[in-house]
This record gives structure tokens, sequence and C-alpha cells, in this order.
């Protein structure tokens, strides 16, 4: 039976990133969450858990991500190569969306503090799709959807910025707290976390839920007051950092430097109110250029392209209902919802479709 000291240190180990490989470290996450579900089942159940764990490690495939391996995303079940570090939700180390509690307290099962509707287990639902090559399917045997279904429906790409120190802690607010979901999280690592298939509708952007991908970039935000942006940065010798508390908790880089890409502050009106931001991580662009081509490659309807007013800039205001409606390819949050600013003045979103093409 593991002690309790022991289990103690791998907990430690687990969070703090330290160990030797990403192999090493998925161990140690796994191994919380499988102690967390154990032992309140007495010894047998701690038994069968460590079993579980130790043959879960043994088969492990996930790929080194440090090794620069080709990762994969999953579509309606169907793996596509992507240049970007991947973990999906089947990797140990991923984020599992399908998860019917809460990620990291999994005693409990529903969200802790649901958005209205959100209430339930389950975090995502079924897409509603418009346009469909095939027949609807019996009300008594909904199928998932297939891949030509998915391509036929899905032209949209959502950006956000997750207001989260990182992906870990964006997780855990949209999964165990608020009861909604992404698709994808990007770290500021470059790490990507793909949590549920893209057949799946996630909770993520209102009325574009159906049509579209979603992404959460790890990022602070956008603050209508200066002051309010600067205490999450520091500047030291090579220049300004992000510093928010539990920023190094669950990256897959040990010691990461999060320093924005282009060092001078942004700002920009969005839906009517000014505000200012740092740029995101170079890490962060990379990957993310290289899964946006992924994408294009997957979803024929999803065009390299970003809503732009009469002189060519990027909009920055909602699209008008009819706008929307029409509306396939590159989409900010913003574009969506009034209330929203994200993805902000410092996302370059030139520089995403110059190098996805």
């Amino acid at each position: 039976m593991l002690s309790f000291p022991l289990f103690r240190f791998i907990n430690a180990a687990g969070g703090t990133e330290g160990g030797p490989s990403c192999k090493m470290r998925r161990f140690f996450e796994t191994a919380r969450v499988a102690w967390g579900v154990a032992a309140s089942r007495g010894p047998g159940g701690r038994r069968a858990a460590w079993l579980l764990l130790a043959l879960l490690v043994a088969c492990d495939s996930t790929p080194d991500l440090e090794s620069g391996a080709t990762s994969t995303v999953i579509a309606a079940g169907t793996p596509f190569p992507c240049q970007a570090p991947v973990l999906t939700f089947q990797d140990m180390g991923g984020y599992n969306g399908y998860a019917e509690h809460c990620w990291f307290d999994v005693d409990i099962a529903a969200p802790k503090r649901p958005v209205a509707g959100c209430e339930g287990v389950q975090r995502y639902g079924r897409r509603k799709l418009s346009a469909s090559p095939l027949p609807p399917a019996p009300s008594d045997a909904i199928a998932p959807l297939a891949l030509a279904e998915l391509q036929e429906g899905v032209d949209q790409f959502v950006i956000h910025f997750d207001v989260c120190v990182n992906s870990r802690r964006c997780f855990e607010v949209l999964h165990d707290h608020r009861g909604l979901s992404v698709h994808f999280l990007l770290d500021l690592d470059g790490t990507v976390y793909q949590t549920l298939d893209l057949r799946e509708r996630a909770r993520h952007a209102t009325i574009a839920n159906d049509r579209s991908i979603g992404i959460e970039i790890a990022h602070i935000g956008a603050y209508a007051k200066v002051e309010e942006l600067e205490k999450w940065y520091t500047v030291d010798a090579e220049g300004r950092r992000f510093s928010g508390a539990g920023l190094e908790q669950g990256l897959r880089t040990p010691g990461f430097i999060a320093r924005p890409a282009r060092a001078e502050r942004f700002v920009g009106n969005y839906n009517g109110t000014v505000v200012y931001q740092y740029d995101f991580t170079e890490a962060q662009y990379r990957s993310l250029v290289a899964l946006t081509r992924t994408l294009c490659r997957i979803f024929p309807k999803l065009r390299l392209e970003v809503p732009r007013d009469g002189s060519g800039a990027v909009r920055t205001e909602a699209l008008s209902p009819a706008e929307f409606q029409a509306w396939s390819g590159l989409i900010g949050h913003h574009h969506i919802q009034k209330n929203k600013t994200d993805p902000g003045p410092a996302f370059d979103w030139d520089r995403l479709i110059k190098e996805a093409r």
C-alpha cells in the first residue's frame, strides 16, 4: 500500500513540474487524480487505482513534446497531424472535458459556481448544424457527428484570452467552477491542450458555439486602467515578463519565462471600451500558427481571414447579426459579444494569418 509520506512527495513533485521528463510529470499528474478517486474506496480501491495507473504508464504512447515530434488533433474520432505540441483529452497530462466530475476535486460532480443553464455534470453538448450532407439520425439513436457533417457545418475559429495565469487555472475555472468548456487551451509555453473532440459543441462563445472551434489563450487580459495591467508584469535585465502568482504550477516547460513577443504596450477601443494590453508569448504564436494551419486543412469552410473595416483594419466592435451569420473564418470573441474585448489590441492577427497560409 502506498504510504502517505510517499503520496505527499508525488503530489508535490507533480505540482512543481520538476521531474526529469514529460512522462514522469504525466505520471505525477495521473497519480494525484488516481489517489483522489481511490481514497474514498478503501484499500481495495487504492490497489485497483494503482494497478490501473501502472497499466496506463506502461501503455502510454503520448509523444514527448520536448522532442519536437508531430502531435495530433482529433476531429470526429479521426487524428490529424499538427506541428504544434498538443496533448489531447486522451493523453496523460492532458485535460479531459468529458469528465463528469470536477477535475481538481474529483469527489464533486457538478460545477461549483455554474453559469445559468450549465448546472449539469456534462460540460458540453451536441452541435446543431444547419448544413449537413447526411440524413438526420433517428431520434432514438442519435449517432455522434460524422467527419463529413462536421466539415460541412464548422466555419469559424474563435480566439479568446482566458484572464488566467496559465491553462491549468483556465481549465479549473471553466470545468470545475463554471460548467463551461472550450476545444483548445494554449498555455504560456506554447503547449496546446485539446479537451474535447472537435465534433462536440463546446460552451465558449454563445451564438457561435454550434458552428465554431474555440481556443482560450493563457493571458492575463486587457485592462481599462494601466495600473491594473502593470501589476501583472515585472521588468528584469532582459525586459518585461509576466509574473502572476501560481504561474509555474502546471506549466510543462520547467523555468519558462513568459515574455511578450513585442515589447510595447498596446491600446485600443474595443466595443466602446479603451483597453491596454501586452503581447502574447512567442511560443504561443508559433503554436497557434501551426494549430490554425491544421484546422484550415480539416475544415474547408474555415477561411484565413478576420473581420475588417473599410480601411482594411481589423474590426474592434461586434458584428451585426447579419454580418455574423455571413462570416466564415477567424473571429475574435469581441466580434461576437458586445461585452467582450478579447483577444485584445496586442493580438497580432496579421502575423497569424500570414504565417498560417
